[in-house]
């Protein structure tokens, strides 16, 4: 990964501008030499070594700059590598809020993918611009993640510049709290999402001391009132802004083969890991969540208890989503770990850009259709790859890429391709209704 410098190219352009005033002002004093004829020779000496004094001067400071870099001093800016050099905003764009990059301090393309997809989270970004984490906060001692965060997402959609922007601070607090990111070692970015979306969850949880909850026999009620039930156990201990857009509900049936009894579990989940499935033709991202829904039996030392047997018997299992988040998280499972080394899935998985309809793999039928914004991508392979993001601006409706340091316009129809790892849903309006 390269390390992406913005100071370089701003004191060179600033020492520019020393440069381009003194020349500015040599052309006016020589038209007033042609408009009154006769101006003393000295004063043009004078100006010509001005001139010469300013262009000097922005050699140092060029020089200087440069040094400080540990770039080659007589290396022009247009021999720079792309992705070191100041985050590249469509020029005809009227709105540059939020298409602004992030540098990579060291194979950090893992974290900056994530923070682009979720900075382009509408309901996340104005909780971070508006500053209501502050009143979910709760004079917490501990919230300097939260609070960078914020700071983080402030900056990416309120500055000024497309000057790409050093994450620097915001990894000193994420590796404070998840010790697994100190250093500069290249992570999964699915994992990080993890880490990040639990930490911020926990600064800004509603509840400021997490009560016991008793253990309770809800098997009598229906699988809709059991579900409530356990939902608002839940929200007891876990009741945050980051749950209120990514936590969802998972229903587990466990059937048994033997006296036919069905036994249902409702779990909290924050994404769902897709298998993908290894067929030579075209698999698509409905396919996978087949797969993830799909009846398993569960025989041999896989046997659970059946509750009315009191025995292990043989059972069928099988998921369904019993409530649906308002930001859907998919995560693509490419990597699978072998017999000696772990090995990555290139498969093309297609999925839609608008209207994804889930009612399919509902636990009651309900309304289901989510609309894409973001994409976590990763190309390469498991030895050495690269992250990058694919995100619809909430502003525009416009789709970037977030490429660490650069930032350019692409078409909805780019967003597809066999890099897709991790994408992001939004539930539609109607869906909400």
């Amino acid at each position: 990964m390269l390390r992406h410098t913005g100071e370089f190219d701003r004191t060179f352009w600033q020492s520019g501008q020393n440069v381009l005033q003194v020349k500015t002002a040599g052309v006016i004093l020589l038209s007033l030499f042609n408009y009154y004829t006769v101006i003393p020779s000295l004063i043009i000496a004078l100006l010509l070594f001005s001139c010469c004094f300013g262009a000097a001067d922005g050699a140092c400071l060029f020089r200087r700059s440069s040094e400080q870099q540990g770039l080659s001093s007589n290396l022009p800016t247009c021999c720079l590598e792309k992705s070191e050099q100041t985050a590249h905003i469509h020029p005809n764009s009227k709105n540059a809020q939020g298409l602004v990059g992030l540098r990579n301090l060291g194979n950090t393309c893992f974290m900056n993918s994530i923070l682009q997809c979720l900075s382009n989270t509408h309901d996340l970004r104005d909780y971070c611009l508006r500053n209501t984490h502050r009143t979910d906060l709760n004079c917490r001692a501990n919230a300097a993640l939260m609070e960078e965060f914020a700071k983080l997402t402030q900056t990416l959609w309120t500055s000024a510049s497309n000057e790409a922007i050093s994450p620097s601070d915001f990894k000193t607090q994420i590796q404070k709290y998840a010790p697994r990111f100190v250093g500069y070692n290249q992570q999964d970015a699915q994992e990080f999402l993890r880490f990040l979306l639990d930490g911020l969850h926990n600064e800004v949880n509603r509840v400021s001391i997490r009560p016991r909850v008793p253990v309770e026999d809800f098997d009598h009620l229906s699988d809709d009132e059991k579900a409530k039930r356990m939902w608002n156990k839940y929200l007891e201990r876990e009741d945050s802004k980051v749950v209120d857009l990514f936590v969802g509900q998972l229903k587990s049936s466990l059937t048994c083969s033997e006296c036919g009894f069905c036994s249902t579990v409702f779990d909290p989940f924050w994404d769902l890991s897709l298998p993908i499935s290894k067929s030579s033709g075209d698999v698509s991202l409905i396919d996978c969540l087949r797969l993830f829904t799909k009846e398993d039996v569960l025989d041999g030392n896989e046997k659970p208890t059946c509750q009315r047997c009191k025995a292990r018997r043989k059972c069928t299992k099988k998921f369904s989503i019993q409530k649906f988040p308002k930001v859907l998280v998919l995560h693509l499972k490419r990597f699978s770990e072998a017999r000696i080394k772990t090995a990555k899935l290139c498969t093309f998985v297609s999925f839609p850009i608008k209207e994804l309809d889930l009612r399919e793999f509902a636990s009651d039928n309900m309304n289901a259709i989510y609309n894409l914004y973001a994409v976590s991508n990763h190309t390469g392979t498991t030895l050495g790859g690269h992250y990058t993001a694919y995100c619809r601006n909430p502003s525009t409706g416009e789709w970037y890429t977030y490429n660490d340091s650069r930032v350019s316009p692409m078409s909805s129809s780019q967003v597809r391709s066999s890099d897709a790892y991790v994408l992001f849903y939004e539930l539609t309006n109607s869906s909400r209704m």
